[in-house]
C-alpha cells in the first residue's frame, strides 16, 4: 500500500507533509524542498525480496519504513522502548501507543500559517504538536505542549521539541553511503568546530531486520549550553544534494538524537531527558507543559545555505533590541587593559584616548567590587563599588565616561556568588544538590526562583545600573551548575526552573530599562544558543582574547549566529608591530568590532591604524548586519598552529566585505571566488587586490598577515 498522508503544505519553498499509518494511528512528519516534490520516490513498503528475509519462517510484514511519530514522549510506568536501545534512546517508548490522532486545525492569519496536529490518550490526556512558517522566512518554528486531562498525576521523563523523520525521501531504500551528518562541536576558547561523519562512521546502518535500533545521541548537562557541542544538527544527502537541519533554543541542560530503525533516519531533540539530563516533570491535572522551542528548516544546496536559513531566524529578536544598536557601535572593552583592576582615574584616561575616535561603548569589565583583600574572580556577589578604585563613586566614573562622548557599560556575573564575597554566606537562597548549595570554582548559584535572591539581584544590578546611567550591561557566567539541583521531580526540573528563572530575569533587566544594551557572556562563547541571542544585544564569541585563531573561531560562527551580535576582540598592545595590529584589527570585521589592551600607550602611527580600521569597519557596517558568508582556504586541522589561509566573503546586494588572513607557511598567492562585477570601494591600509573574471588574486607579503578590502558593484 502506498504512503499516505494526512496533509501536504508548501510553505513557502519548503513542502511539509504528514504521513499517516491508518493501521497504528501514528502520524510523523517529513520537510523536503518543494521544488523537488517530483523527484522523490516511493519507499520500500517491506523487507520482503531480500534473500535473508524471505528465508524466515512466519508471515512477519518486515516493514521498511514505517512511519515515526511527529511528538516523541515517555511516560513513567509505561515500557522502555526495545531493540536494545535503552540508555541510548527513549524515542518510540510504548507511551505512544497509547495515542491516537485525534484532530489537524491549519490557521493563516497576517502572512503566517499554523499547522496544529492533536494525539489523545483515552484516559484524557493530549499531546499537541504546532509547525508555525512566516512569509517570506526560509526556516520552520515548532512547539510542543503536553496536558493532563485525566484524573491521576502523569510524569513525563521524555518530551521532545521536534521529530523529523523520513530522511531522505529520495532514495527508495537505506540510502547507502549518501547521508551524514553535520554538528558543530566547542570547547572553552576554539568555538564552533564542524564535524561532518557520514552514517556508516556513526555506526548507523539499519540492522538487516529492523530488530536493532541505533542512535548517535549528543548534547550538554548543565547551564552553559554550547559546552562540547552546539545545540545544531544537520543531515545531508550528498546525491540529492538537500540538507536537513535543526536548531534548539535553550540555555540548559538539551540533546539533540540520529535515530536509525528502518530505511529512514529521523533526528530529534529537546530537553535533556531522564536518561541525559536527569529530567523527570510531573504534571497534575488539569496542568499543561510546553516543550523548548525548536527551528527547522531543509535546503537544496550546502550546508552554508542552510545555516544562512535558520540564523535568519534570530534577525526578529535583534532588531528590537535598542535604536543605539541598530548600527552596530564599536565596543571598547578595557579587561586586558587592567585585567581586573579598573579605577576611576584609569578609565578616565582610556576615555581621553577613545574621544572622538568612533567609539561608543566604553566597558567597565570586572573587578570594580573588588574589596581589600580579595580578587576579581572570587569577590564578586555583594555588587558594592570598591571604595579604593572608585573614591567619589561609580557613578562618577559613569559620568566622567559619558562627558567623553562615550556610553558607559558596566560587567556582572549576576547569577553566581563567589567565595569571597559576604553574599556567599547567604543561606537557602542559592540552588542545592543533596541539600547543599551547588558550590563550583569557588562559586555558588542564585537559586533565580528564589524572591529574595531575585529581590536582591534588582538592587544590586538594575537598581545601580539605572541609578548610575550605565546604558551598556555585560553578563558574564562562568561556571555550569552542573547536572541539577533539587526539586521535588528531579535534579534535572530544577535545573529547567532555574534556567527559566535567569530568563526571567533579562526580561526584567528589559523591562525596566528598554534602552540597555545588554551583553551575553559566558566565559566566552558558553551560552551563544538562540534563546540567549534573543534576549541580548550581543555575545562575546570567544575567550581567545589574543590568540592567533581568533579570526577562524570568528569564522566559525557565521554558520551560527549572526555576524552582527558576534563580539570580535582585538587586543592592542604598544609593543605590536603594524602587522599584528592589522591581523587583530581585521578580525573585528567578522562580526562587532570590539577593542582592548594598552591603547592610551599606542604610538601615534599605531593609534592611527586603529583609527583607518573604525573609519573602515563603519562603511562596512550595512554588509555586516545584512549578507551572506562565505568562507574559502585552508588553515590545517590545529587551531593553535594554523596552516595556510583564509578568506571570508560577506556579501549584501550592493556591497561584497572581504576579510583575509594568512597563517604560517601561506601561500605566495591566493585565489578568492567572487562572482559578478566588482570595484574596490576601500581598504585597511591601503591594499588594492586584483579582480578579474569573478576572482579576487591576492599575494600575500607573508604569514600572519590580515587583509580587508570593501568592494562596491559598479
Amino acid at each position: 500500500m502506498p504512503r499516505e498522508y494526512l496533509s501536504s503544505h508548501t510553505l513557502g519553498d519548503t513542502l511539509v507533509r504528514f504521513p499517516h499509518d491508518p493501521d497504528t494511528g501514528v502520524v510523523g512528519l517529513e520537510i523536503l524542498p518543494a521544488a523537488l516534490a517530483a523527484e522523490t520516490v516511493a519507499p520500500r513498503e517491506s523487507l520482503h525480496g531480500e534473500a535473508f528475509i524471505d528465508v524466515l519462517p512466519g508471515d512477519d510484514p518486515w516493514p521498511a519504513r514505517p512511519v515515526e511519530s511527529l511528538l516523541q514522549f515517555k511516560l513513567v510506568g509505561d515500557p522502555y522502548p526495545g531493540a536494545f536501545v535503552q540508555g541510548h534512546s527513549m524515542r518510540n517508548a510504548e507511551t505512544l501507543r497509547r495515542f491516537c490522532f485525534e484532530g489537524r486545525e491549519v490557521e493563516e492569519r497576517d502572512g503566517a500559517t499554523t499547522i496544529e496536529t492533536r494525539l489523545t490518550s483515552a484516559d484524557g490526556l493530549l499531546a499537541v504538536h504546532r509547525l508555525s512558517w512566516r512569509e517570506g522566512d526560509g526556516a520552520l518554528c515548532v512547539g510542543c505542549s503536553f496536558t493532563n486531562g485525566s484524573d491521576r498525576p502523569v510524569t513525563l521523563e521524555m518530551f521532545a521539541s521536534f521529530s523529523l523523520s523520513g530522511i531522505t525521501p529520495f532514495h527508495e531504500a537505506d540510502a547507502p553511503e549518501r547521508l551524514n551528518v553535520h554538528r558543530f562541536r566547542s570547547v572553552w576558547s576554539a568555538e564552533g568546530r564542524h564535524e561532518c561523519r557520514s552514517l556508516e562512521e556513526l555506526h548507523l546502518e539499519r540492522s538487516w531486520s529492523g530488530a536493532g535500533a541505533f542512535s548517535e545521541r549528543f548534547g550538554q548537562v548543565g547551564t552553559m549550553p554550547v559546552r562540547k557541542w552546539f545545540p545544531f544538527l544537520a543531515v545531508e544527502d550528498t546525491v540529492s544534494g538537500v540538507l536537513w537541519g535543526a536548531r534548539l533554543h535553550w540555555a540548559g541542560s538539551w540533546q539533540m538524537e540520529v535515530f536509525r530503525q528502518h530505511d529512514d533516519v529521523a533526528i530529534s531533540g529537546g530537553l535533556a531527558d531522564r536518561e541525559f539530563g536527569h529530567w523527570m516533570k510531573t504534571i497534575a491535572p488539569g496542568e499543561s507543559f510546553e516543550a523548548t522551542p525548536a527551528t527547522l528548516a531543509c535546503v537544496k544546496g550546502g550546508l552554508d545555505d542552510l545555516c544562512d536559513r535558520l540564523t535568519a531566524m534570530q534577525d526578529e529578536a535583534v532588531n528590537t533590541q535598542p535604536e543605539v544598536e541598530q548600527d552596530l557601535p564599536v565596543i571598547f572593552n578595557e579587561w586586558c587593559t587592567t585585567w581586573g583592576d579598573p579605577s576611576h582615574e584609569k578609565l578616565c584616561a582610556i576615555a581621553d584616548r577613545l574621544q572622538g575616535s568612533g567609539v561608543r561603548y566604553l566597558v567597565i569589565d570586572a573587578g570594580w567590587y573588588k574589596r581589600e583583600g580579595t580578587d576579581w574572580s572570587s569577590g564578586h556577589g555583594d555588587w558594592n563599588p570598591s571604595s579604593k578604585l572608585f573614591p567619589n563613586g561609580i557613578k562618577a566614573a559613569a559620568d566622567a565616561i559619558r562627558e567623553r562622548g562615550l556610553i558607559p557599560g558596566l560587567w556582572y556575573e549576576m547569577e553566581t556568588v563567589g567565595s569571597q564575597s559576604e553574599s556567599f554566606r547567604a543561606g537557602k537562597h542559592f540552588i542545592e544538590r543533596d541539600g547543599i548549595p551547588v558550590t563550583v570554582r569557588e562559586r555558588r548559584f542564585w537559586n533565580m526562583n528564589d524572591p529574595a535572591a531575585v529581590d536582591f539581584l534588582t538592587q544590586r544590578v538594575i537598581d545601580l545600573l539605572d541609578d548610575c546611567g550605565f546604558g551598556y550591561l555585560k553578563v558574564d557566567y562562568n561556571e555550569t551548575a552542573g547536572l541539577g539541583c533539587d526539586h521535588p521531580d528531579s535534579q534535572g526540573e530544577g535545573l529547567r526552573r532555574q534556567v527559566e528563572g535567569s530568563y526571567r530575569f533579562f526580561e526584567k533587566i528589559r523591562e525596566r530599562l528598554p534602552e540597555l544594551v545588554v551583553e551575553n557572556c559566558s566565559s566566552g562563547g558558553h551560552r551563544l544558543e538562540p534563546s540567549m541571542m534573543a534576549l541580548t544585544a550581543m555575545s562575546s564569541f570567544s575567550d581567545a582574547h589574543e590568540l592567533v585563531e581568533i579570526p577562524i573561531i570568528a569564522a566559525n560562527l557565521h554558520r551560527l549566529l549572526l555576524p552582527r551580535q558576534n563580539q570580535i576582540w582585538a587586543v592592542l598592545h604598544p609593543e605590536d608591530s603594524l602587522q599584528r595590529l592589522t591581523y587583530s584589527l581585521a578580525a573585528t570585521f567578522l562580526g562587532r568590532m570590539c577593542l582592548s589592551g594598552a591603547i592610551e600607550k599606542l604610538s601615534k602611527s599605531s593609534w592611527n591604524l586603529v583609527l583607518e580600521a573604525i573609519t573602515l569597519y563603519r562603511k562596512a557596517v550595512p554588509v555586516i548586519k545584512s549578507g551572506t558568508s562565505r568562507r574559502f582556504g585552508e588553515v590545517g586541522k590545529s587551531w593553535r598552529h594554523p596552516r595556510g589561509w583564509q578568506a571570508v566573503v560577506r556579501k549584501s546586494e550592493t556591497l561584497a566585505l572581504v576579510v583575509v588572513h594568512t597563517f604560517k607557511d601561506a601561500p605566495v598567492q591566493i585565489e578568492i571566488p567572487l562572482a559578478g562585477e566588482w570595484v574596490l570601494e576601500d581598504s585597511l591600509v591601503g591594499e588594492s587586490p586584483e579582480i578579474s573574471g569573478g576572482i579576487i588574486c591576492h599575494k600575500p607579503v607573508g604569514d600572519f598577515i590580515g587583509s580587508v578590502w570593501l568592494l562596491r558593484k559598479p
